[in-house]
């Protein structure tokens, strides 16, 4: 994969898309500092590295946050290399008072993958929650499939199987490490977004759902590219809907730079496939979350060095570079 030249702090670009005149295309924008709210957690007799890879290093990667019913702020992090057996993955805990308070207090063992339910073991991956109504929901990946399970209280979580006692709801197929949920209400229909590799291609992948268990079949909305075609070069996709465009964070590279591209849409099903049409810029970030509490915008991501979680605040502002009658590229 080609190398990307970060722009720094800010994003830039050209827009595209074509803009109603109405609607303002916006810019997310990075506002430091940052603050650390997790570090790679101590795991006990599971501590990494596993010993099939014994030069390999723990490490907090991709993770959810969002609020419990008690106010308390929740953060489930895929810990990778550890010593669980399988692929070496599972979800660590961490709990804190408030989304600006930094060092949250590790919780210990969330979740490990069961076999039972047609998991691969040690292939938990990337949670993404989201609370409808009372229930909290929470998706993951379980290395094939794209999971769900629920919560009343935010914190303990129990699986929502189908009818024949599966976890799973549905898959790009075997070998495509089918990952990386992220769930958002567009319309009248749930649309979630994750990432898999068929043929050894990252790329980014939409299903919609009324319900959250029947799904669509899949539609490809993103691939290729400045950000590459490699394996990992379309990870923890985000899709944000702002001021009647639709914003897709691609990340590429999570260190050495950490590198994320961003792309806006008129249409939440197309961001590029092999073109740079919808792509707008890059942050020197990986793995996001974009997080709104109240009326401001944060943003979380992993520490550059791979060993933590850190946030930071994301204001989105008007791209004045870019008339809104500009059209796509």
């Amino acid at each position: 994969m080609r190398r990307l030249g970060l722009l720094t702090g800010l994003l830039a670009g050209l827009l595209g898309c074509s803009i109603p005149p109405a609607n303002r295309p916006m810019m997310p924008r990075i506002i430091g500092p940052w603050w650390t709210i997790a570090r790679v957690p101590n795991l006990g007799p599971l501590n990494g590295p596993p010993a099939n890879r014994p030069n390999a290093r723990q490490e907090p990667v991709d993770f959810s946050v969002w609020q419990a019913a008690d106010g308390t702020w929740q953060l489930w992090s895929c810990i990778r290399n550890t010593r669980c057996g399988g692929t070496g993955r599972l979800l660590h805990r961490w709990e804190g008072p408030s989304l600006t308070t930094p060092d949250w207090k590790p919780m210990g063992i969330a979740m490990q993958a069961d076999p039972r339910f047609g998991e691969t073991a040690g292939g938990l991956q990337a949670p993404y929650v989201l609370r409808i109504d009372r229930p909290y929901h929470m998706f993951y990946g379980d290395w094939e499939h794209i999971c769900l399970q629920r919560s009343q209280e935010g914190k303990s979580f129990e699986r929502w199987l189908d009818n024949d006692g599966r976890s799973g709801m549905f898959t790009e197929g075997p070998g495509t490490n089918t990952r990386d949920p992220m769930v958002v209400r567009i319309g009248t229909r749930w649309h979630c977004y994750y990432t898999a590799h068929p043929r050894g291609v990252g790329s980014v992948f939409v299903r919609t759902s009324t319900d959250l268990r029947r799904w669509s079949e899949s539609k490809l909305v993103a691939r290729g590219g400045l950000a590459g075609r490699g394996m990992c070069s379309a990870e923890c996709p985000q899709v944000i809907p702002l001021a009647g465009c639709y914003y897709l964070f691609r990340t590429q590279r999570y260190s050495d730079p950490p590198t994320t591209c961003v792309y806006r849409s008129l249409d939440p099903l197309d961001f590029g496939v092999d073109n740079d049409d919808h792509f707008i810029g890059l942050l020197p970030v990986a793995a996001p979350e974009i997080i709104k509490d109240q009326d401001e915008y944060y943003i979380a991501a992993l520490l550059p060095d791979v060993q933590g979680i850190q946030v930071t605040r994301l204001a989105w502002m008007a791209d004045e570079a870019t008339p809104t009658s500009a059209q796509s590229r």
